[in-house]
């Protein structure tokens, strides 16, 4: 397993007490594995720093209210690539055979475009494959740290280290024309959507 994969995964996942008591573990994990820069690994470890003492209630409710009322910063790729991103399909095609001969297995309440649960897949793969894989979303993931750099958000440290594991760099056009074209979250709309499932799907129609 990549701990660095994993452990992004789990800092991006819903706090709880269990992850609150990681935070002070996370740098040196990473610092283990040393697969982040030092750079990276300061960021991780300011965000940790950031939430570690922090009212766990408190923490929660930033949390939902980022991630699940802003389209920009949302942790569900295909939240994304609404609109022309066919171009992407390809990659997409890719990322559903490699769920479905993973033996991982999502929990009901995970879509599998949930960007925690696609970090713990790739900690399953080898590097390389890795870093080939997240190249496929990188765009998507400069576009949420660019939303959250602007914010000056402590997650955006997270996204910054995921984009540094990223086989290439993001194409700042391409972020730079998602953001101009993103749509407003219509809430009523969006709860009303068939939700995103792999293996013969037709989410996998809208790609990354």
């Amino acid at each position: 397993m990549i701990k660095s994969y994993k452990i992004l995964s789990l800092l991006l996942s819903y706090p709880n007490k269990e992850l609150q008591g990681f935070l002070d573990e996370a740098e040196n994990e990473l610092i283990e594995e040393a697969l982040l820069s030092e750079e990276m690994i300061k960021g991780v470890a300011t965000f940790c720093q950031n939430f570690a003492k922090a009212d766990l209630t408190d923490w929660q409710a930033e949390y939902v209210q980022l991630f699940d009322y802003s389209r920009s910063v949302s942790l569900h790729l295909f939240e994304h690539v609404q609109g022309d991103s066919r171009d992407r399909g390809p990659a997409m095609v890719d990322l559903m055979e490699f769920y479905q001969k993973s033996e991982m297995k999502l929990t009901t309440n995970e879509l599998p475009d949930y960007i925690p649960a696609f970090l713990e897949f790739l900690s399953t793969l080898e590097v390389a494959k890795s870093a080939e894989l997240l190249g496929d979303t990188i765009n998507i993931m400069d576009k949420i740290n660019v939303a959250l750099s602007e914010k000056d958000n402590p997650y955006s440290h997270l996204f910054k280290a995921i984009i540094s594991l990223s086989a290439k760099a993001p194409n700042k056009a391409i972020t730079y024309e998602m953001i101009k074209n993103e749509k407003p979250m219509d809430l009523d709309a969006e709860y009303e959507e068939t939700p995103v499932t792999f293996g013969g799907c037709k989410g996998c129609e809208t790609s990354i």
